[in-house]
C-alpha cells in the first residue's frame, strides 16, 4: 500500500483486513500421548508462562482424537455442556458453530466452549492444561488453535471467568490497574521462570525472541509469519456470473477447455434460483440453476481423444471475476487476442515518478468497496504483474471515496419505516413541525438513501421533473465530494434556476433569437471572467465540483446584471459548465456558431493580466482592536503602508495623542500600532 494515495480510513481497513502478524509456532505435548501434539500459533510466545488452557476451532481436525470416551468425575458441570458423554457434547457443539458466520463468532461476547477430556503439557510450567473447544476461534487464522492467557486477553479471560479458569499474570500492570480485569498493555514480564528460562525483568520484544529460542531449542516452536485474510469462496450458484470454463470426464477429472472453445456462453433457462437440500432426502444435494438445462450441461466434445460426453461446471464466478481486472480493459477494449497490449497498459497504467506503482490515475469510489472488490482487485493485478502480463503492482493510484448522499427518513411507532415519499408535513399551532402517514404521526431521522429505509430518490423522476442537467448540477453543487451530503427535493429548485439563467444570457426567451452581444467584453467582465477560469480549474483538477459550480454562478450573475455578456464571455462559460451540464452546454454551443462538439473544445486559461487585484483591504488595528480599514495597491511596501495607517483619521482618533511604541506592518493586509502604555 505504500506509494498510493489512498484514504488512510481505506489503507488501514486493508491492512486490518490482511491482517499480516509476527509469532511463532508452539508444539505443545498432549498429556499422557507422547507421540501426539498440538501445533498453535502465537503472537506473544513470551507469555507461555500464563497459559491456562488451550482452545481448538470446532472444525479442528484434531477435536476427534482429543475426545475422551467419558467424563472425568472431576469435571465441572459447566464444561461438559449438559450431555451423557464428551463425543455427544462435541457435535453439538460442532452443529451449533456450524450454523454461525464467523463474523458472528468473532463478535460474541458470549463465550461457550465444550472440555475436550484431554490436556496438553504446558512445557514452561510443566501443568496440564485443559483443551476445550470454542467458536471465538476460527479455523481460518493461524493453526485453528490457540494457547490461551486470560491474563493478557480479553477474550482468554472473557472465557476464563465463564469457566472458571485460573489466571497467571506475566506482564507486570500498572499499579492502579484493575485486578479483575486482563492487562493488554506492554510492561516488563513477571512469573516467567523455571530451572531452564528466566524472562522475569525483560521487556515483551526481548522475552519473546528468548523463549522462542528456547523453545526451538527443545524442537517446540519455529518463527512464524501469518496473515488474518480470508479465503474468499470464488464460485457462486447464480445463473447470471461468468461460466468456469471446465468440464469433467466420467472420472470427474476436471479439464480446462482450450482456447478455441472461449468463451463458455451462458445458456437459456427457465428457473434461476437454485435447488437447494431436500428436506425428505437425506442424499439430495443442491443443485445450482445452471444444472437445469442438461443440454448444455451434459456436452459432447473432442478433446484430444475422439468424441466424448462430459459433464460442464454448473457453478459461476462471482461478480468479482469481471471488476477485478476492468481498469485493465479500458485501456484495450477491443483487443480480441490479449487481455491488453503491453504498450497501452504501460501507457495508461505504467508507473511514473508520481505513481511509483502505476495504476489508473483516479479511482472514485465507495468505501464500502474497500475490502471486498478493492481487494480483490489487487490481488488480480499483482499476480499478473508477477507473472509478467503488466508493468504496474497496482490497479488504482488515488482512491477518493464519495460520500453518501442522505436524506429524511420515517418510523412509525413500531420503529418500522414507511414511503418517506408518502409523509405529510403539518405545521402546529406553536410552530412545531410534525409528520404523518396514513393518520399516524411518525418520528424523523436521516439516513443513507436505500430501499430498507423506503426514501430512495429515483433519478427518472427527477429527470421527468427537472431535467437531467439540473439533476446533475445539483448533485454537484450539494457539497465537497468526499463529505456525506444530505438531499432536499426542494432544494433543486435553485440548480434549475441557475440553469435558466444561463439560458436567458443566450437566447431571447419570447423570441428564441440570439442575445449574445457583439464587440469586445468590458474590463470589469474580464476581471470577473478570468478569475473564474482560474478557480474553477483549480476546483476541477482538486475535485471540487461544488465550489466550480459556485463560481459559474459568479459570473451567471454578474452577466445578468450587466444585461448581458459577449460572445468572449459566453464561449469560456459554456466549455465549463459543459462537465456539470453536458445538454444544455452543447445546445449553448451550437447556438455559438460551433459545429462540432462542446466536449473537444479547449478548456479556458486564464489570463494573469486579469487576476492582479486593482485594490486590497487592509485593516488598522490599534490596541488589538480594528480601528481603520484602508483600501491600498496589492504591492504597496511596508514602509508607505505604515505612513498611511497613522495617519488615517480613525487611528489617530483611537490613540488619543499616545505615542507609539511600535508598529508591526504585514503588507499589504495589516497594520497592528501598539501605543506607549
Amino acid at each position: 500500500l505504500d506509494g498510493l494515495d489512498w484514504p488512510h480510513a481505506i489503507h488501514a481497513m486493508q491492512v486490518n483486513w490482511i491482517g499480516r502478524s509476527k509469532g511463532a509456532l508452539l508444539r505443545l505435548p498432549v498429556a499422557g500421548d507422547e507421540t501426539s501434539e498440538i501445533e498453535v500459533y502465537t503472537t506473544r510466545p513470551d507469555t507461555l508462562f500464563g497459559a491456562t488452557y488451550l482452545v481448538l476451532s470446532p472444525e479442528h481436525p484434531q477435536v476427534a482424537s482429543l475426545t475422551a470416551q467419558t467424563w472425568d468425575e472431576s469435571t465441572p458441570e459447566p464444561w461438559r455442556g449438559g450431555e451423557a458423554t464428551p463425543a455427544e457434547a462435541i457435535a453439538a457443539y460442532q452443529r451449533a458453530a456450524a450454523a454461525k458466520t464467523d463474523a458472528d463468532r468473532q463478535q460474541s461476547r458470549e463465550k461457550t466452549g465444550i472440555f475436550t477430556g484431554s490436556y496438553a503439557l504446558n512445557p514452561a510450567t510443566g501443568v496440564q492444561v485443559p483443551i476445550f473447544i470454542a467458536d471465538y476461534v476460527l479455523m481460518g487464522y493461524g493453526t485453528g488453535a490457540i494457547m490461551a492467557v486470560p491474563a493478557e486477553d480479553a477474550r482468554d479471560w472473557d472465557f476464563a471467568k465463564a469457566f472458571g479458569l485460573p489466571y497467571i499474570r506475566t506482564v507486570q500492570p500498572p499499579a492502579d490497574h484493575d485486578e479483575d480485569a486482563p492487562f493488554t498493555g506492554t510492561g516488563v514480564m513477571i512469573n516467567s521462570a523455571n530451572a531452564e528460562i528466566d524472562i522475569n525483568g525483560l521487556e515483551i520484544d526481548a522475552a519473546k525472541a528468548k523463549v522462542t529460542e528456547w523453545l526451538a531449542g527443545k524442537g517446540l516452536a519455529t518463527e512464524s509469519t501469518q496473515y488474518r485474510l480470508r479465503d474468499w469462496l470464488f464460485s457462486r450458484q447464480r445463473y447470471w456470473g461468468e461460466p468456469f470454463p471446465i468440464v469433467y470426464d466420467e472420472n470427474g477429472t476436471p479439464i480446462a477447455l482450450p482456447d478455441e472453445m472461449l468463451p463458455v456462453q451462458l445458456p437459456e433457462v427457465d428457473d434461476f434460483a437454485p435447488r437447494t437440500y431436500a428436506p425428505d432426502d437425506a442424499d439430495s444435494r443442491p443443485e445450482p440453476a445452471l444444472s437445469r438445462n442438461q443440454e448444455w450441461t451434459s456436452v459432447e466434445l473432442d478433446l484430444g481423444d475422439g468424441p466424448k460426453i462430459y459433464q460442464r461446471e454448473t457453478n459461476t464466478m462471482p461478480n468479482w471475476a469481471g471488476s477485478s481486472w476492468y481498469q485493465l480493459r479500458y485501456a484495450d477494449p477491443h483487443n480480441a487476442d490479449r487481455l491488453v497490449d503491453p504498450a497501452n497498459e504501460k501507457y495508461w497504467l505504467g508507473p511514473r515518478p508520481s505513481k511509483p506503482r502505476g495504476g489508473a490515475d483516479l479511482y472514485v469510489g465507495g468505501q464500502e468497496h474497500a475490502v471486498l472488490h478493492l481487494l480483490y482487485a489487487r490481488f488480480w493485478h499483482k499476480i499478473l504483474f508477477d507473472l509478467g502480463h503488466i508493468s504496474s503492482s497496482e490497479p488504482f493510484h488515488r482512491l477518493v471515496n464519495q460520500g453518501y448522499i442522505q436524506a429524511y427518513a420515517y418510523t412509525d411507532s413500531r420503529g418500522v419505516y414507511v414511503p418517506a415519499a408518502e409523509v405529510e408535513e403539518k405545521t402546529e399551532s406553536n410552530g412545531e413541525l410534525t409528520f404523518w402517514f396514513n393518520g399516524e404521526q411518525v418520528n424523523r431521522e436521516y439516513g443513507k438513501i436505500g430501499k430498507s429505509l423506503k426514501n430512495s430518490v429515483m433519478p427518472d423522476e427527477m429527470y421527468d421533473a427537472f431535467g437531467a442537467d439540473t439533476f446533475r448540477v445539483y448533485e454537484m453543487s450539494m457539497g465537497p465530494l468526499e463529505q456525506d451530503r444530505p438531499w432536499d427535493t426542494r432544494a433543486v429548485v435553485g440548480a434549475q434556476r441557475f440553469l435558466q439563467r444561463v439560458w436567458r444570457l443566450f437566447v431571447d426567451e419570447t423570441t428564441g433569437e440570439s442575445v449574445v452581444a457583439d464587440g469586445e467584453a468590458d474590463a470589469e467582465s474580464l476581471k470577473v471572467l478570468h478569475q473564474v477560469i482560474d478557480g474553477v480549474r483549480e476546483d476541477m483538477d482538486n475535485l471540487r465540483f461544488n465550489t466550480a459550480i459556485s463560481k459559474l454562478i459568479v459570473l451567471t450573475n454578474h452577466a445578468t446584471k450587466q444585461g448581458g455578456a459577449t460572445r468572449e464571455v459566453l464561449e469560456p462559460l459554456t466549455i465549463m459548465l459543459a462537465p456539470f451540464a453536458p445538454h444544455l452546454a452543447e445546445e449553448l454551443w451550437s447556438r455559438l456558431g460551433h459545429k462540432s462538439t462542446v466536449t473537444y473544445a479547449a478548456f479556458p486559461e486564464a489570463d494573469p493580466n486579469h487576476l492582479v487585484a486593482e485594490t486590497v483591504t487592509c485593516v488598522v488595528q490599534v490596541k488589538g482592536k480594528v480601528r481603520a480599514r484602508l483600501e491600498v495597491a496589492p504591492d504597496i511596501s511596508a514602509d508607505e503602508l505604515e505612513k498611511l495607517a497613522l495617519e488615517s483619521p480613525n487611528a489617530v482618533k483611537a490613540l488619543g495623542g499616545a505615542g507609539v511604541r511600535k508598529v508591526i506592518v504585514r503588507a499589504p493586509k495589516l497594520v497592528n500600532i501598539v501605543p506607549d502604555a
